[in-house]
């Protein structure tokens, strides 16, 4: 279990600050591998301009999940050091459909030849009990033999030559390969960004709030645990304790949209 908040400025929850950060985070979260090797100081804002018509155009996006995805991402390749397989954005069929599929697919390299395929879920909710609830739910369908050989078929040919081990990568995600090769091989992060009562009580970090942080944490790992999931793979919860939902759900989008106007 890990906690990361974006902390406080001038006694208020940082949402603005939290917005920013997302959005510096989508040009590595959209882009494919070859865009961000050809990425330089002079292509920079379209690069980001790019991004930003990937992760989503739609008008309505107060119960769009980007946000929560997003943060998974920039939380695994910061803290955790993963990179990923292939961006999201490569499973859309269109900008605006949602996609049922891993919110994450990252690498992580453990010592010399191992690796871990990271495949994570991320949710975006008001409510953090709604939020651990439908991501039990996800997880549940997403560890099915028919959605896990789906998944194979999907990203296997989206794996970059360029990173390391991009062999070994295929080879789990071949057709020809045991289901229990990839749940061996699997880490299942679960990010639950939600709004939290210590976040909206407090105005500065303490010990006190860091309890509270901790014990929020608590309850949805008990939650995980309760559901057995935690028997039959290995998962990671990853608890973003947020002021309020929608206002960084709004400030994230005024940020993108900004990027995407001309």
């Amino acid at each position: 279990m890990e906690s990361y908040c974006a902390g406080f400025e001038l006694s208020e929850w940082r949402c603005s600050g939290l917005a920013d950060n997302l959005i510096e985070w989508i040009i590595d979260y959209a882009l494919k591998s070859d865009e961000l090797r050809d990425t330089n100081h002079t292509n920079t804002f379209v690069r980001l301009k790019q991004a930003a018509s990937r992760v989503y155009t739609s008008e309505k996006y107060e119960r769009r999940g980007e946000v929560g995805e997003v943060a998974a991402h920039a939380v695994c390749r910061t803290y955790f050091n993963t990179i990923p397989v292939a961006a999201r954005v490569n499973y859309l069929s269109a900008s605006n459909d949602p996609v049922k599929a891993f919110d994450l697919v990252h690498v992580r390299y453990v010592g010399v030849d191992d690796i871990e395929l990271w495949l994570g879920e991320a949710k975006f909710f008001k409510d953090r009990n709604d939020a651990i609830k439908d991501a039990i739910g996800s997880i549940k369908g997403h560890i099915t033999a028919g959605f896990l050989k789906n998944e194979k078929l999907l990203l296997g040919p989206q794996v970059s030559n360029d990173i390391p081990h991009s062999a070994k990568i295929k080879k789990l995600l071949s057709a020809e390969a045991s289901l229990d090769d990839l749940i061996a091989s699997a880490v299942f992060p679960v990010l639950i960004a939600a709004n939290s009562d210590a976040t909206a009580s407090h105005v500065s970090a303490s010990e006190d709030y860091s309890a509270e942080v901790d014990a929020e944490m608590k309850a949805l790992w008990e939650k995980l645990r309760a559901s057995e999931l935690t028997e039959k793979i290995k998962l990671k919860l990853i608890y973003v304790p947020l002021g309020d939902k929608d206002a960084l759900n709004k400030a994230f989008d005024d940020r993108l949209k900004g990027l995407q106007i001309g």
